[in-house]
């Protein structure tokens, strides 16, 4: 190996980026040893060893949307002030459909490189792309993953632009993951004390992405991470995802392991449904860890966001939240400052929020 004077990290990235095979495309040549620039630093590599002590007993909340309303309403209120995550049950959707979502997005990363490669450009901010990482430049360390990402509002893609061999189920997810989301917000609305159709009425609903993500197999997965710790900018996160493990949510001090129930969906609060509520709910750290399994693991992501800026393009806390009891404890911020943070760093945790708290 090449002392650390002679290596060139970012020529090393540019030769696997423009490679076009992925990260599963390494994993399914057979390596035995993952690149040097998806090796994370010793910081990082010490806390996922302190998380194999990572408490079983502990679990995100699991709630039954087919429950009383009232208590699904506190059950969700608590939750998401307290842990940021959880799984929702009987939310309408059948196995069948989940199972073909699933399904759909691993026959796609099942496809030669060079079918892939076809998608392997464009704009991570609109229309389809096939990518490692997001931030491969500008990322510490690569992660150990490969994602489909189409952009689904407000400006979908043209049908045939989305891969055939996923075109109907991502059409199919993008409308189930939004009845979902679309429930969960009234809820979430509820729980502050809001009318039920008050973020409907904010478009948190309407800027729409949705991520098909593969974490391959990785021969040394004490190495790197499969995505890095993170908060999810968005408002609000739906995660399907197959039974291979690798979720982790930071609880506390501690790394919870995130079992997936049958059926089930992951539900979490991001750093923009934390502001308006004026810190009521919490946008939590969570990563995934490398892959050692054979079996890849696959995940569905779609995240929702706001389409209709308030005037000067600036948001902030809910004035319906706001009194002299309870002041804002963030400022107001304008819509380029937060795309600004969001495409110009890699994967970090809630350095948007900790620019504006009062």
């Amino acid at each position: 190996m090449a002392s650390a004077a002679d290596y060139d990290r970012m020529k090393k990235v540019k030769e696997f980026d423009e490679s076009k095979m992925g990260v599963k495309g390494l994993s399914d040549s057979g390596i035995t040893s993952i690149p040097r620039f998806f090796i994370h630093p010793p910081h990082t590599l010490s806390q996922l060893k302190s998380s194999s002590s990572s408490s079983s007993s502990i679990q995100i909340p699991v709630i039954d949307l087919s429950d009383h309303r009232s208590k699904v309403v506190d059950q969700i209120r608590v939750a998401c002030k307290t842990w940021g995550f959880f799984q929702v049950i009987n939310h309408g959707i059948a196995m069948s459909v989940l199972e073909q979502t699933i399904n759909a997005i691993k026959a796609f990363h099942d496809q030669p490189p060079q079918e892939k490669a076809k998608l392997y450009v464009g704009d991570e901010k609109r229309g389809v792309r096939f990518a490692v990482n997001n931030d491969l430049y500008r990322s510490e360390a690569a992660t150990w993953h490969d994602h489909l990402q189409v952009w689904m509002a407000p400006e979908p893609p043209e049908f045939e632009q989305i891969p055939e061999i996923c075109r109907r189920e991502v059409v199919a997810w993008d409308l189930h993951g939004k009845n979902v989301a679309e429930s969960v917000m009234e809820l979430l609305s509820e729980g502050l004390g809001l009318e039920p159709g008050k973020f409907k009425k904010l478009t948190f609903s309407e800027h729409r992405l949705l991520a098909g993500i593969c974490y391959p197999h990785c021969p040394q997965p004490d190495l790197t991470m499969g995505i890095a710790s993170h908060t999810d900018s968005v408002v609000l996160t739906v995660l399907l995802q197959n039974h291979v493990p690798g979720l982790q949510v930071k609880h506390g001090d501690e790394w919870v392991d995130v079992k997936p129930v049958p059926g089930g969906l992951i539900i979490n609060a991001g750093d923009f449904l934390q502001i308006v509520s004026n810190g009521e709910y919490q946008s939590i750290q969570h990563r995934v860890l490398a892959n050692p399994y054979k079996e890849p693991r696959i995940s569905v992501v779609m995240f929702f966001n706001l389409i209709k800026w308030k005037e000067s393009d600036s948001y902030g806390p809910l004035s319906e939240l706001l009194s002299p009891e309870k002041p804002a404890i963030y400022r107001n911020f304008t819509k380029q400052e937060y795309l600004d943070d969001i495409y110009s760093k890699g994967l970090n945790s809630k350095s948007f929020i900790q620019k504006i708290t009062i």
